[in-house]
């Protein structure tokens, strides 16, 4: 969505960080979120300030009063050396004591400034003000932010990769979340799957009329919501979680570039003992971190699976922290759809019996790539009732080249994940029957029963085999015997002519 001139700048502020030795993509991401938080903080409170002044039922007193310099509108205007000092000594102590945006000071407690040059941090600071990043324009404010995400190309601990932008779109595209639900996120990263949700929510509010497009794409100012609904939408309608503080503060900062006022991400270790586990939110979507475990002692009492697994333990707490009627879309390994622990079985019994189970989606092994090339698939469930049937989609391709590189290229099933799931989930159209070209079919819950609760796509998809024709083995040696003896007879007549 960026044009080329954004994303030189872009690139020439990454270029800049590693040049002088920030070669980690996770530190060079969180510094540039300082500074473009004191960038937004500055402009936010001036906004404030003059609307005070213009309407006398608005109540409002300036975070810097009594310390006009610690703006980032003065200090920028600072020698590089001075400005440097001022910078690391007085602005970053100001902002991790600030009490009016505890949503954000709150998880700067950690937070210092690690640039080590001035000269490095007036570069940074100059090409982010050419970036002209503002609320007027948040659509490409986020679509900037992603860019940068997109420079973390390896994998976190823990078992942790950043979704690709277009699996969070299918997943958000098919649970369709609504203005009325509470969503969460229960390992956020870097929020992907709660931006995407919120500008669902705006897509599906927005009139005819009201639609607008530009150079940077579609906007989608939703007119049809009222300030209730969205005050609710831009705090305690999406909420986050996370246990690396670090994450907390990347996905703050990306949920306020995509215009997320006050989001609500939290620090939380959602495994641990000081987690609820009582039933909270009506839509739950998530990666969670893969193969990882935690320490016995650590574990919340109220886990019954008896594992360490993370991945196991994550959907056990999706089932517990859904109320009656959520929904989840949840990507997993395929370990969790086959493994054969009491604690794996146990999981997908769980599933099976108490949870309408809809579908298992099957992604491609190449789609975390370039991060890792992990089998994975989705899981679509509602807590409700016991499964009946469960569709199973094996997705073959995803828009994207296989290699490393993930080049855009024209075979794509999404379009045919969403139009299929429309048919035969969605609408419960279970009278339909696959052709053998389509890469659908359900399964009924007592065949899955009967194996173990196996999930896993190929233990149910049928392969049709082909009879090949091969030719008579006599005919296949006559064959060869002329074709050598044509080879002879050329051979013959080259030796003549020499």
């Amino acid at each position: 969505m960026l044009n080329p001139e954004l994303k030189s700048q872009i690139n020439s502020l990454r270029n800049t960080f590693r040049s002088w030795g920030i070669a980690n993509p996770l530190t060079a991401i969180e510094q540039i979120s300082f500074l473009i938080f004191m960038k937004r903080l500055d402009e936010l409170d001036k906004q404030n300030v003059l609307k005070a002044n213009r309407v006398s039922s608005f109540k409002y007193a300036s975070l810097f009063e009594g310390n006009e310099k610690l703006r980032r509108s003065h200090w920028i205007q600072m020698p590089a050396e001075e400005m440097f000092t001022y910078v690391r000594d007085a602005v970053f102590p100001f902002i991790k004591t600030l009490h009016t945006e505890e949503w954000f000071a709150g998880n700067l407690k950690d937070a210092n400034l690690v640039i080590p040059k001035a000269s490095m941090l007036v570069t940074a600071v100059n090409i982010l003000e050419n970036l002209h990043i503002t609320e007027q324009n948040e659509d490409t404010s986020g679509d900037i932010y992603e860019y940068l995400l997109n420079e973390i190309a390896s994998a976190w601990k823990n078992g942790q990769f950043r979704t690709p932008r277009h699996i969070i779109q299918m997943i958000v595209d098919v649970v369709n979340p609504n203005k009325h639900d509470k969503i969460a996120d229960l390992a956020a990263g870097t929020a992907g799957f709660l931006i995407n949700a919120y500008k669902h929510i705006l897509e599906q509010n927005t009139s005819k009329d009201a639609l607008f497009s530009d150079e940077f794409g579609t906007h989608y100012p939703a007119d049809l919501l009222d300030e209730k609904d969205r005050k609710r939408l831009k705090s305690d309608g999406l909420t986050g979680f996370d246990f690396d503080s670090t994450m907390v503060r990347i996905a703050l900062m990306n949920c306020i570039m995509h215009g997320i006022a006050t989001p609500n991400i939290k620090y939380q270790d959602t495994l641990g003992k000081q987690f609820s586990h009582a039933p909270e939110f009506d839509v739950i979507l998530m990666n969670p971190p893969f193969k990882g475990s935690i320490d016995k002692g650590d574990i919340n009492p109220d886990f019954t699976l008896g594992t360490t697994k993370t991945e196991l333990l994550f959907m056990e707490l999706i089932y517990n922290k859904l109320v009656v009627g959520g929904r989840c879309w949840v990507i997993v390994p395929d370990g969790v759809l086959f493994g054969s622990s009491n604690a794996h079985k146990k999981l997908r019994e769980l599933l099976l019996e108490n949870t309408d189970l809809k579908a298992v989606i099957s992604l491609p092994s190449w789609v975390f790539k370039p991060y890792a090339g992990v089998s994975t698939a989705v899981l679509i469930f509602t807590k409700w009732d016991e499964t009946k049937k469960v569709w199973f989609y094996d997705l073959q391709a995803d828009g994207f080249s296989l290699d490393d590189k993930r080049s855009p290229i024209n075979d794509n099933n999404i379009p045919d994940v969403l139009a299929n799931f429309a048919k035969c989930v969605t609408d419960r159209k279970y009278d339909n029957e696959p052709s053998k070209w389509d890469k659908w079919f359900r399964v009924d819950k007592e065949e899955i029963k009967k194996n173990n609760y196996d999930l896993s796509i190929s233990k149910y998809k049928k392969i049709e085999y082909i009879a090949v024709k091969y030719e008579n083995p006599k005919v296949l040696i006559g064959q060869i015997k002329e074709i050598e003896g044509q080879i002879q007879k050329g051979l013959d007549e080259v030796e003549k002519m020499i």
